[in-house]
């Protein structure tokens, strides 16, 4: 017989990871599917930063630093020997940057000190410029935070061709569940989502060994990692020529210690390994948390809505998505899970900022 669930989760990154954890505290009976295991993808390449936003109070700034707040104390109080609270520097770029500095100073609206050049200068940090400094920030194991919110979890690993309905319930392979959600990163196969216009950027992290006294984390153009147990983490790149996963580059993990030199002393940095993946993210950078619209229906029923029409959406039942966190995964996933995960158990109202519906129309049009 069939081994039925209330929900399968098909991707084993944050994004999955996160939905399932919430999920089983709300005594949901859980599944995870993944085609590679956990943290396979763009999330085990992660640099895993959790840290705030800078910039000029834009809502997608407003977004990211409640996720930030939330997502800091979901890791201290779920898994807190997963998670370094180093501390974070953001670092201007060059001149021109800095002078924005001064205009976003106002829109920090999480915990921050001021760090001048010769603070920096005092922690071994190469600046030019005066940083912001954010206690409260740090960085994830990115795959041991995965593993540990799915320890406890029903994981497999398999590769989902189709999804299926049988009998009101979604078959897929030898599993049945009421509910299904996508958090499958860049791969969007299963189902027409493309007015989401998730987009993959590849990234590569290089683990360097190092006895370069380092106790805070800091990011510029590149991230660099505080020194944890003699390793540096730098990365990741944004590499958007490359469409599809390849092989690791050890090439790319040594050009991000060359450029890292501009922040720190990288002479005994050796490589000890690299990581590599698609990160996903939307067309507009908010997170896709929510339902899934029958583009099929809607498209064949309605066809005025390349015209400007706008009528009653229709979804395909208990089918969810949770993606398109970008490059801030580890900051967006715990909220946006919550959000997900009291909707579906609590039918609690979906955040309008992050629900896929808010681009649906405009997509239409542009056909």
């Amino acid at each position: 017989m069939p081994k039925t669930y209330d929900t399968i989760i098909i991707g084993a990154g944050i994004a999955g990871a996160t939905i399932a954890y919430t999920l089983i505290k709300k005594n949901q009976k859980v599944l995870v599917l993944d085609k590679n295991g956990i943290a396979s993808g763009g999330s085990g390449a992660a640099g895993a930063f959790v840290s705030p936003k800078i910039g000029k109070g834009s809502s997608l700034q407003t977004l990211t630093n409640e996720a930030f707040s939330f997502a800091k104390d979901f890791y201290l109080s779920t898994c807190h020997g997963y998670f370094h609270q180093t501390g974070v520097i953001r670092i201007p770029k060059d001149e021109a940057d800095a002078q924005k500095f001064s205009e976003y100073e106002k829109y920090n609206n999480t915990k921050y000190e001021n760090y001048s050049q010769e603070k920096l200068q005092s922690l071994g940090i190469k600046s030019a410029f005066d940083s912001f400094y954010f206690p409260d920030a740090g960085d994830c194991d990115a795959v041991g935070v995965c593993h540990f919110l799915l320890q406890e979890v029903e994981v497999v690993q398999y590769e989902v061709s189709a999804l299926i309905k049988e009998d009101g319930l979604w078959a897929v392979g030898a599993y049945r569940a009421k509910n299904i959600v996508l958090a499958t990163g860049f791969e969007k196969n299963l189902v027409d989502i493309r007015y989401m216009g998730i987009r993959g950027t590849w990234g590569t992290r290089g683990d360097f060994s190092t006895k370069l006294d380092l106790n805070v984390s800091m990011h510029q153009s590149m991230s660099v990692g505080a020194n944890r147990e003699g390793i540096i983490k730098l990365g990741a790149t944004h590499e958007k020529t490359v469409k599809t996963p390849e092989p690791c580059s050890k090439a790319q993990a040594l050009a991000l210690k060359e450029k890292s030199s501009r922040l720190i002393d990288i002479s005994d940095l050796e490589l000890q390994e690299v990581f590599c993946g698609m990160r996903a993210g939307s067309k507009d950078y908010f997170p896709l948390v929510g339902k899934v619209i029958d583009v099929g229906y809607m498209m064949e029923n309605y066809p005025a809505i390349v015209r400007g029409a706008k009528p009653d959406l229709k979804y395909i039942d208990h089918l969810y998505v949770l993606n398109g966190l970008g490059g801030r995964g580890f900051v967006f996933a715990p909220k946006m899970a919550k959000i997900l995960a009291e909707y579906i158990v609590e039918e609690k109202a979906l955040d309008k900022r992050t629900n896929p519906d808010r681009l649906f129309f405009k997509w239409c049009r542009k056909l």
